[in-house]
Parts: structure tokens; sequence; C-alpha cells
């Protein structure tokens, strides 16, 4: 049996030691000790606001929560399995530096709500730290994008060519997605931002507390209206894991493109070797490991999602030990989406190169351009399906004549229709079928350059 008894006297011995250790959540929710000490002080600045201890009782709490903060900063403080949490070890070590007035911080206090309010100041923190990843993200997007906008790329659908693009209006729909990431987050941190400090373990408490100072101190915009919702929400989790999930989404999307663009079948991006790993046995590889990384990991934070949701869709009210299953999962989800954004950051930032020449060749080397000669015809009067129609027919000759659209005679082409004219050529050119489309959103030059300078404007306001 453990030496030490945590519980009350209606317990005769301690827990047998391998249910101690399954018991304890000290080896992972350490992470949350900060949060627990500033909470903490924020409760014995209100026990003392409300006269439940004395003022003097409350600063020497504070004081010696703020030593327990400097110790664990300089790793002089190292608690063990007997604390079982991260909550019992600060309130031991407490009561060790100020006597028995440290037994007195749990004065209307549940270990329930006292974990809800740090792990809502912990994700808090967190998702700050990740809105200004995607920033830096989004703006390493936009720098490319300025230096690409007349570059060309190969648009697809289906994975098969569709028609070309600006490279800068392909980046900008990943910078479109980040911004709906960043916008995402914001919304679910005012529903991270609601303290549940003060709902006891279930039903509030029988003393005077003053939930809105806590709040205030804690800079919380809410307090819970309901002390049984406030002690077993963990709605506000599994939003983020869901917002969490959606970055990698597209961070996963980016990377796929990239492992593709970096093949040789393709051959659109050079890796840099800063960003890039060789083969144990094959000399010649360039291997893009961070995308693969990146597309790897996305499963991780999908799997932490599902676990939530499973852990909370068959608990009763109000707060039940499964709920400690929440805290591995969040924090190994906010790491892994930290983490990789910084790496693809990186990658695009200084391990990319563009191959311009191969982009400017794939784009001249297929039939993308189809669509133009159907709206060359539909601009002269041609009704569109009828012309969707004869382009389709001349695609099929042309393939079986082993030509491009480009390499038609004039004669041809008015063989095919008496529509079309000397200018069909420079109609389906590359260069004038992506500044063709200047619709508002369109891969056109002029839009591009428009929806660049709305982009940066759009996170230097914000």
């Amino acid at each position: 049996m453990t030496k030490e008894q945590t519980w009350s006297q209606r317990f005769e011995s301690a827990l047998h030691p391998a249910i101690a250790q399954f018991n304890a959540s000290i080896s992972f929710d350490i992470e949350l000790i900060e949060y627990d000490i500033t909470g903490s002080q924020a409760h014995a600045k209100m026990l003392a606001h409300t006269n439940i201890i004395s003022p003097e009782e409350g600063s020497l709490l504070v004081s010696g929560l703020e030593q327990i903060r400097q110790e664990y900063r300089a790793g002089k403080f190292h608690p063990g399995i007997d604390a079982e949490d991260v909550h019992f070890a600060v309130e031991k070590r407490l009561t060790e530096i100020v006597g028995d007035v440290g037994k007195k911080l749990h004065t209307a206090r549940s270990r329930n709500d006292q974990v809800g309010t740090d792990t809502r100041l912990y994700l808090r923190d967190q998702i700050q730290h990740i809105r200004n990843s995607l920033r830096e993200f989004q703006t390493v997007l936009l720098d490319i994008a300025d230096n690409h906008i007349q570059t060309l790329i190969p648009g697809y659908t289906h994975l098969q060519r569709a028609q070309p693009l600006s490279l800068a209006h392909h980046l900008l729909a990943y910078f479109q997605m980040a911004q709906r990431d960043w916008e995402r987050l914001g919304d679910v941190y005012r529903r991270v931002n609601i303290s549940p400090l003060g709902c006891g373990a279930l039903a509030g408490t029988t003393f005077p507390i003053d939930r809105y100072y806590t709040a205030e101190l804690l800079q919380f915009e809410e307090v819970y209206a309901n002390s049984l919702d406030g002690v077993s929400d963990r709605d506000f989790a599994i939003e983020f894991l869901c917002a969490a999930s959606l970055i990698m989404v597209h961070l996963s999307r980016l990377s796929e493109e990239v492992i593709l663009w970096s093949s040789e079948e393709f051959g659109f991006v050079t890796l840099k070797d800063s960003c890039a790993t060789g083969s144990s046995i094959m000399p010649q590889k360039k291997n893009p490991d961070v995308p693969e990384l990146v597309r790897g990991k996305t499963g991780r934070v999908f799997g932490h999602l599902q676990a939530m949701l499973v852990i909370m869709k068959g608990l009763p009210l109000a707060y039940n030990k499964d709920l400690q299953e929440d805290k591995e999962g969040l924090f190994d989800s906010v790491k892994t989406v930290k983490a990789c954004l910084e790496a693809m950051t990186i990658l695009l930032r200084e391990g990319l190169e563009f191959r311009t020449q191969r982009l400017t060749s794939a784009v001249a080397e297929d039939f993308s351009n189809a669509t133009d000669v159907a709206d060359y015809l539909a601009g002269r009067g041609v009704p569109f399906r009828e012309a969707y129609n004869l382009v389709g027919k001349v695609v099929k000759t042309s393939i079986a004549a082993g030509k491009l659209l480009k390499d038609l005679s004039l004669s041809e082409w008015q063989q095919l229709h008496p529509a079309f004219e000397a200018d069909i050529y420079e109609a389906i050119a590359p260069r004038q079928v992506v500044a063709a489309r200047n619709s508002y959103g369109g891969t056109g030059f002029e839009q591009v350059s428009k929806a660049l300078k709305a982009a940066r404007a759009q996170i230097t306001a914000e």
C-alpha cells in the first residue's frame, strides 16, 4: 500500500500501489501547473475579498503559490506519484511553505471546478499561440504568391489536368483555408473563455463566494450559469479538437500536393537540403519527410477528437473520472498542430523552390485550354453546349493525330466551324487562358493581384 493517504478518514487504508499508479494523472497534468497556480492565486484573493479568509492569509497563500511557480521554473519542484495530480501536488507544497493556512486554499472549491478552470486557462493561451502561428503561415503563403502571380501551374480536378492557373491563385486557396482556421479558433476561444470556478463539485458552495471577481482576475468573459454544466462541460475541448482537425486537414492537403509536386513525375518543385532527407540505401533519393510527417500526424489529431467524443457521449451528470482522459489527447493535439504549422511554414519559406520553367512547359503540353475553345465559340453566338460537343470532337481527333490544339492550322479550325479566326491562337495560349478568367475570385492576374492586396490588409487589420 502507498504510505500516504490523500483522502478523508472515510478510508481506512491507502490505495494499492498499482491502483495509485493507474489512478494518478501527475505524469501528464503537470502541464497545467502554472495555470493551476494562477487559478489558485485568483481563488485565494477571492476568499480574502469575501472575508472567507483574512487578507493576511490571502496574501500568504498568493506569495506561497508564487514561490512554487518559481521553484517549478527553476526545476526544483518535482512532484511524484504520491501527489496523484498537479492540484494536490501544489496544495501539498503550499502547506509545506506557509503552514496550516495552506490547507485553507481549497475552501469553497472542488478539484472538479479547479481542473476545468486550469484546462480553460491552458487552452486559451494555446489558441492564441496557434492563431499567431497561422498568421505566420499565411504570411509566408502571401510572400511566395507575391513572387508568382505570373507563374502558371496546371490546375487539376479528379487529379486530371483541368485548366491552367496562376500559382499565386493556387497558394491563395490555402491562405483562405488558414483564414477560416484562424476565425474558427476565435469562435472557439469565446466558449473556452467562460469560468467554471465556483461551481464546486457539482452544486455550487455554501460559502459567500464572488465568482465574477475571480472571473475578472482571470480575464474570463463570462461564468457558467449552471454548476452541473460548469464542471462536466467539455464542449469547448471538442470544439477545439474539431478546429485543430480542420487545420490538420488543410496542412495535410498542402502536404500531399508538395509530395506530388516534388516527384519526378510532376517535377514542379525542388526540395532544398535543409528540409529533406535521404535514403539509407538509395543515394539518389531526396525524400519529402516534412510533408509526409504532417500528413501522418493528421491522424493523431483526428484520433484525439474521436476519443473525446466517445468519452463524452455516455457520461451522466456531473463529473466522472472518465474526464481525466480529456487531457493527454488535448495536450498532444496542441503540440502536434503547433509543430506541424511551424514545420510547414519553414518548409514553404526555406525548403521549396518552384521550377518555373517546368511549370511553364507543363501548361503547354495538354488540352487544359479546351474550355477556352468552347468559350471562344460561345462568345461568337454558338450555343455553349453545341460548342462543348464540337470541342470534344476536336480533342478526340487531335489526340488521334498526336497533336495539341495549338498545333491545328487555321484551315483545320475553320473546317470545324466558320466562326474560328486567327485570334483563336491567342485565345488558347496558356497565359491568356489564365488572364481571361477575370471574374471575382478567379485566377486572372488582375483578380489575383487584388486578392493578394486584400489578404495583406486582412491579416494586418485583425
